[in-house]
């Protein structure tokens, strides 16, 4: 897998119109963007249906040779479909715990964070899960317990969610998220794209929530104090 992305034509199994397609250079944690290879031979292959559970490809950076995990390319054909792209290499679906690390990758150095542009919820999962690595935090996954919106996303240590609706989240969400973390024992951190109502915050303050915003170039933002200091310490802090 290399650094750099080439394109390659992409043609729609259900109107035949013919894109061209590169796939998106993710940072990993030493800060070098990495993508996946393209099989150029192999033809692309519409999603019927989108779930979370989807095929998720790894990619090992060229500069330090870590091992990460991300989203399988797609790309949107304008007449409705879906597609998915092929990569070179084998596919590795989300592992029985929904881990996106593979076990044992060697963390990279702490360097300037890298975000993805957010247009969609599954970038917002993609963009919180990069924040997540570039803090230290490892072995990172979807959450086994479901919370009243959003998604979630556990790592060793920590409980996040990633909330990418268009209302401001509510005191009732932050306080599910940490009784839900209390429950296992862990930190946790909410990130909201459309900010937070102001008796959430000050929930949050009193249960020690670190509170962020995500803006659409996918850089989470800390919004109170617990927030700015993760940021500081880092996972390990």
């Amino acid at each position: 897998m290399g650094s750099m992305s080439e394109s390659m034509a992409v043609r729609c199994p259900d109107c035949g119109r013919e894109h061209r397609y590169a796939a998106p250079a993710y940072p990993c944690a030493c800060g070098t963007p990495v993508a996946p290879a393209l099989n150029h031979r192999a033809a692309a292959t519409s999603v019927t249906h989108h779930t979370w559970d989807e095929d998720w490809v790894t990619v090992r950076c060229g500069n330090c040779g870590r091992a990460d995990q991300w989203p399988q390319p797609e790309l949107g054909c304008s007449c409705g479909t879906v597609l998915r792209v092929p990569v070179a290499g084998a596919l590795r679906p989300l592992s029985a715990d929904g881990s996106l690390d593979p076990a044992g990758a060697p963390a990279g150095p702490r360097a300037t964070f890298r975000p993805v542009t957010i247009r969609t919820a599954r970038d917002a999962v993609t963009a919180v899960a990069l924040y997540l690595r570039w803090l230290g935090y490892r072995d990172i996954r979807r959450a086994d317990q479901r919370q009243p919106s959003g998604i979630g996303l556990a790592a060793r240590g920590v409980l996040a969610q990633v909330d990418p609706s268009v209302g401001p989240a509510s005191l009732r969400d932050v306080e599910c998220l940490w009784l839900t973390a209390m429950t296992e024992s862990t930190d946790c951190v909410y990130f909201s794209l459309a900010g937070y109502a102001n008796d959430a915050r000050d929930r949050a303050d009193g249960l020690g929530v670190s509170l962020f915003v995500l803006d659409l170039t996918g850089t989470p933002q800390p919004v109170n104090g617990a927030a700015t200091e993760l940021v500081a310490a880092g996972a390990e802090g």
